[in-house]
């Protein structure tokens, strides 16, 4: 049995007591500490994610044509191992070519689900793997493609009504792939409605872009926008238009995803490299692809006009690699947001574990994590992908559980997100082996803190941290060891409010 006692003394006829500043009454109300004026410290605060690519079945539904309850199995397999290494977010694709993993009046069933475009997989996955996702405590951002309008670039086999089908003049077939003009207004309309429509109907956290914007170099084929240029060009140079094209694309869904659900983030994940300094002063000391350059993307542009809430480059290369060293790389962009009020995660590539090089060493991932802590700027790590967190190269997640992920972590707190404090919980008290207390209205989830003596900053230390236990049911910590223990509620946003703290003593 656990015995409760207060800070003075022990009341026997007391379930529970509250640390000093509140009355031990047997009601507990939240503490008055000034949490606000404490000091930060022990990464309290941290994104930690994975991607879930659905493309050629790359993580999710491992093949075409399972069960929904095969579907399901796997899928929850995927969010057990995030959340035991202690992740709070995933990324998952639902459009990976204009097609859909939900129930869509805009575009057909991806055929990822059945192995058939159109295909109906007999149930909608998204409500789903949204709730799933949020049992775990982990955010769900939804992850769309914007141009990629097919694998195959022939028009006559995709299903009737789809949209480059009902309007073929909205694509460009290039090397052996169909994408959507970006130059073209109507395009822009297409992408914002299917993105505000999944945001109008699924519980989503997020709207995430990946790194494809015009196509990659391939084989060198021009792509075949000079009749947009022509229209709507209006004489500018033909690689500023189309980086305009791509910026008026992130603005306007910016301004979709924000003016539907002021909470729901957007964000992008760039190639790593912007530019390189030898094409212009602010670039990058990097020899590789410059993504402004080649593929129109200007993540300076997103990161100055505030229309991106985070940005999430792709920094997949190692330390010491000349033509785009992760040493170099990160300080670049922990510069070009500092102080712009844009978050910034870095990209892990954690399929190259083990494919060779300083890759073979199971030091090089954690020592990435080892870096960015030098930076304040760096606010987190996703990794990709699902399939390469769930098989763990070279145990590389076990070393980052012991030197990164030990504890739980909250979600950074976006300046231009909705900001609040929640109610504090109510009814803390040891009950059964585990702490408990009253679910609050409006709570996403709750943390724990412990520390050995009472502490009015003890809940600005991470190091405190014991766990995030995602609301729903009732809400409950079991308890390992005795301690003063401080419970807060938080929102979707993980915005917190003050703590309220007991005493608990165990046999």
């Amino acid at each position: 049995m656990i015995a409760v006692a207060t800070v003075a003394a022990s009341v026997a006829s007391v379930a529970y007591a509250l640390t000093p500043g509140i009355a031990a009454t047997g009601t507990d109300t939240a503490s008055t500490a000034p949490t606000s004026s404490c000091a930060a410290a022990g990464e309290k605060r941290q994104l930690r994610g994975m991607w879930i690519a659905t493309v050629h079945n790359l993580d999710w539904p491992s093949k075409t044509g399972l069960s929904p309850a095969r579907q399901r199995g796997e899928y929850v397999k995927l969010l057990d191992t995030a959340a035991r290494r202690n992740f709070n977010a995933v990324f998952l694709q639902v459009r990976p070519a204009s097609d859909a993993f939900y129930r869509s009046a805009l575009e057909p069933w991806s055929q990822y689900l059945t192995g058939r475009a159109g295909g109906d997989p007999g149930w909608d996955p998204l409500p789903f793997l949204i709730d799933e996702a949020h049992k775990r405590g982990l955010e769900f951002h939804a992850w769309f493609n914007p141009y990629r309008a097919a694998y195959d670039d022939r028009i006559s086999t995709l299903p009737a009504g789809h949209p480059a089908r009902v309007h073929p003049e909205w694509t460009v077939k290039h090397e052996g792939r169909l994408y959507y003009n970006p130059g073209l207004p109507q395009v822009r309309n297409h992408v914002t409605s299917v993105i505000k429509d999944v945001v109008s109907r699924y519980d989503v956290d997020g709207v995430h872009f990946d790194d494809y914007f015009y196509p990659y170099p391939g084989g060198g084929t021009a792509f075949a926008d000079s009749a947009a240029f022509r229209r709507y060009g209006n004489g500018k140079k033909l690689a500023g238009w189309r980086r305009e094209n791509v910026n008026k694309l992130v603005a306007q869904v910016s301004k979709a995803v924000h003016g539907t659900k002021p909470y729901v983030k957007f964000g992008i994940s760039p190639f790593g490299i912007w530019r390189n300094r030898t094409n212009d002063p602010d670039g990058s000391n990097t020899q590789g692809m410059s993504a402004y350059d080649m593929i129109y993307a200007d993540a300076k542009a997103w990161i100055k006009a505030r229309t991106v809430d985070y940005v999430m480059p792709q920094i997949y290369w190692p330390r010491g690699l000349v033509i785009a060293d992760y040493k170099v790389l990160v300080p670049w962009w922990a510069k070009t947001v500092r102080g712009t009020g844009v978050d910034l995660y870095i990209g892990q590539a954690l399929y190259q574990v083990g494919t060779g090089g300083p890759w073979s060493k199971p030091g090089e991932m954690p020592a990435h994590l080892t870096l960015n802590r030098k930076y304040p700027e760096v606010k987190g790590d996703v990794y990709f992908s699902a399939k390469q967190v769930q098989n763990n190269p070279l145990k590389v997640m076990d070393r980052l559980a012991d030197a990164h992920y030990a504890r739980p972590a909250l979600l950074p707190l976006i300046s231009s997100m909705p900001k609040g404090t929640p109610a504090a919980p109510t009814g803390v008290k040891a009950e059964g082996g585990s702490l408990v207390w009253a679910a609050q209205p409006g709570a996403r989830a709750y943390a724990v803190y412990r520390t050995a003596e009472p502490d009015g900053c003890a809940t600005a230390d991470g190091r405190n941290l014991v766990a995030v236990i995602p609301a729903g049911g009732s809400p409950a910590y079991r308890l390992p060891s005795g301690g003063v223990f401080h419970v807060t509620a938080l929102d979707r946003l993980h915005n917190e409010s003050a703590p309220t703290s007991a005493r608990i003593t165990l046999p």
